[in-house]
């Protein structure tokens, strides 16, 4: 069974990372893998060196007849039975490049998508996948309830995943980097500033500046860059912690590309998310043995068990989450116990190789 895999840019964000770790894992979990980009990106030299065979095409228009014949005839050559894409352009690309060749069809949904076009596409691929995969329970109701999907017809739920190799620090930390003394306190979050409701650092900046005089030796850590469309909310951030006399604590990084050294230098990761799928970055951080703080969407309710894996607060709640903060920044203990059980559970629910297992495991039964 030869399986390959699209994406349409090589930059980093969470499904980008998880396509990055199955091809590193593949050849060692026997899944006959083969890649194709049809963008660029910050990743594509770790695509080219992840161990299977590495296609790069660039599309030049939105449906780009060109590129879907290069497409179909990678598909012919290399005798390809499945086609998994995981974004809206590429699923279209992928569709077309199949018809009529016998070719499966597999589309991942990794959390929030907006606009009318994509959409629209999305709506018409649906129907049209031999499968379609939702990376939890929580993101597969929200498909049925906001966006009026049947996902009881060929929907599939399989959980993202984290290689640990690829998280183990290989640079200085944090506090080396930016000059904090070694009792420093990091509170952090990586999430990008996006123009659509999904990530919150608004949330975290009023939370952490309520609670920064209990805590005088607390420092907030932000990682990820600015969307166009994210100017505001950026500025809005910044704003907040500049009003409050914290912009020597609190640390705007933008974007990074060594996120093991970032979150291994913290103490509590943070996600004040409004909108997640199965974000990549919390499995990292409970991974690294972080104990998290999560808002209470259906997705992170399901990957910390309604609380028994990590402190929640109400979504959007500013005094919510700064009880939180300071719950966990003034108890080491409380914070070691909560990342160690965090850890247990995700080594046996988030790992690559079950991640795999559960792909082929799909992969094979649309050949049947």
């Amino acid at each position: 069974m030869k399986v390959l895999h699209i994406l349409d840019s090589l930059n980093r964000g969470g499904a980008e990372m998880l396509i990055l770790d199955v091809c590193r894992n593949a050849k060692q979990n026997k899944l006959d893998l083969t890649f194709a980009a049809t963008g660029g990106g910050s990743l594509e030299a770790d695509f080219s060196s992840s161990g299977v065979a590495f296609h790069r095409f660039q599309r030049t228009l939105p449906i780009d007849p060109f590129l879907v014949g290069k497409l179909r005839s990678l598909i012919r050559n290399e005798q390809i039975d499945i086609v998994h894409t995981y974004q809206a352009v590429a699923g279209m690309h992928a569709y077309l490049a199949t018809i009529g060749t016998g070719t499966k069809n597999v589309l991942s949904f990794q959390g929030f998508y907006s606009g009318l076009k994509e959409r629209t596409t999305m709506n018409f691929l649906i129907p049209r996948m031999s499968a379609n995969i939702a990376c939890s329970n929580g993101l597969l109701k929200w498909l049925a309830e906001s966006e009026n999907v049947d996902v009881t017809k060929n929907f599939h739920v399989i959980y993202n995943a984290v290689d640990t190799e690829r998280l183990k620090p290989t640079g200085v930390g944090l506090r080396q980097e930016l000059g904090l003394p070694s009792g420093a306190l990091l509170f952090g979050m990586v999430a990008h500033f996006y123009s659509a409701p999904r990530k919150d650092q608004i949330t975290l900046c009023r939370a952490f500046a309520m609670i920064a005089a209990e805590l005088p030796n607390a420092h907030l850590i932000l990682v990820g860059g600015t969307e166009v469309g994210g100017e505001e909310k950026y500025k809005h951030c910044v704003d907040i912690c500049r009003e409050a006399n914290l912009m020597g604590r609190v640390h705007f990084l933008g974007r990074r590309d060594d996120v093991a050294n970032v979150v291994n230098s913290l103490d509590i990761y943070v996600l004040s998310s409004i909108h997640e799928g199965l974000p990549i970055a919390l499995l990292e951080a409970m991974l690294s043995k972080k104990p998290c703080i999560l808002s209470d969407i259906p997705p992170h309710l399901e990957v910390s068990h309604e609380g028994k894996y990590a402190e929640i607060f109400e979504t959007q709640n500013a005094d919510g989450l700064a009880e939180k903060l300071k719950k966990l920044g003034g108890d080491v203990g409380l914070r070691n116990e909560l990342g160690s059980r965090a850890y247990d559970f995700a080594q046996k629910t988030f790992s690559i190789e079950s991640h795999i297992e559960n792909l082929k495991t799909l992969y094979t039964s649309l050949r049947s």
